[in-house]
């Protein structure tokens, strides 16, 4: 069977578009949401999120720990943001290669947003069965497909209650700036 190569959700959340994307697009906060994102540190200067913003993401699974080399493909403020990743390593992202997209769309829907989260498999040149092994060991036991459908719920189920309980992070409004 071959494997799926994408996989989304999505939650309502109250808060407004553009609040909701002021915390996501922010690569330093998504540690907060994530079951597996330990945070991120962005490389360079600017301090707003941009279409070329490069960050390095810190994850975790279980005892292992890499990091992730991560370059922003979309930002357009209240409406979607997008990264691919695109390099991985222990301490540092050394090995470069296609790994994954993902994504974040907002939509207003009658007072709330709605929040999509797309991951996508970008190890197209990998065959199937090496995959699929990799992935089984990797995961415990799953594809990437299926590991990552419950992370993506996990994340957006840990955003909507942060967004609605705080109102700190601009749960109905505010906006927070890129920090380092």
């Amino acid at each position: 069977m071959p494997r799926i190569m994408s996989v989304s959700d999505s939650i309502l959340v109250e808060a407004t578009p553009s609040a909701v994307y002021a915390q996501v697009s922010d690569p330093t906060s998504m540690g907060r949401w994530s079951p597996e994102n330990r945070g991120a540190r962005v490389l360079g200067d600017r301090r707003s999120t941009y279409v070329g913003m490069v960050f390095e993401g810190r994850n975790k699974r279980g005892p292992f720990r890499w990091t992730t080399r991560c370059t922003v493909t979309a930002a357009d403020p209240g409406q979607r943001f997008a990264f691919r990743v695109h390099a991985i390593g222990a301490k540092r992202p050394r090995l470069p290669g296609a790994i994954a997209l993902w994504e974040y769309r907002f939509e207003a829907v009658d007072g709330f947003t709605r929040v999509t989260e797309t991951w996508t498999d970008n190890r197209r040149a990998w065959p199937d069965f090496l995959a699929d092994a990799f992935d089984r060991v990797a995961t415990r036991g799953h594809t990437f497909a299926e590991f990552q459908r419950g992370n993506i719920r996990t994340t957006l189920e840990r955003l909507k209650a942060a967004l609605e309980h705080d109102g700190d992070a601009a749960g109905r409004g505010g906006e927070t700036a890129l920090h380092d």
